[in-house]
């Protein structure tokens, strides 16, 4: 049976598989969606609801790490805490975050960089949701 820690293992791969997807058959026009939908230049409005659902999530996981019986839980709750530094750079500092977003956009090694790193962790993800928890 599925638990609340495998669940989100599961749920945080699915997000870094599909958008490497996405962004392998959208090619180049990947950066300007991005750009131009999502990460606009005046701050998008769901940004502030994606930010502090990020928070809530980190804090309910901590929470179960507590409650719950789960080997290992704080392993995931370590790798979501540090979802952390991005949702709060995010909220209090979207320009500079856009202008890191920007650079590595243009930049063919980090963006290799970057999704060998995505493509890595969702692996890892799916390993731990089925053997760890």
């Amino acid at each position: 049976m599925l638990n609340y820690f495998s669940v989100l293992c599961f749920i945080w791969a699915g997000i870094g598989i599909i958008s490497r997807i996405a962004m392998g058959k959208m090619g180049r026009n990947w950066a300007e969606w991005e750009m131009n939908k999502v990460y606009k230049e005046d701050k998008p409005s769901f940004i502030t609801f994606i930010g502090i659902l990020g928070y809530v999530i980190v804090i309910v996981t901590w929470i179960m790490v507590f409650i719950t019986d789960i080997q290992y839980s704080w392993i995931i709750a370590v790798l979501i805490t540090l979802t952390l530094f991005k949702i709060t750079k995010l909220l209090f500092n979207y320009e500079q975050f856009r202008e890191f977003l920007v650079k590595t956009l243009k930049d063919k090694k980090k963006m290799y960089q970057l999704n060998t790193s995505v493509i890595i962790l969702s692996i890892i993800l799916v390993s731990m949701g089925i053997f760890l928890y």
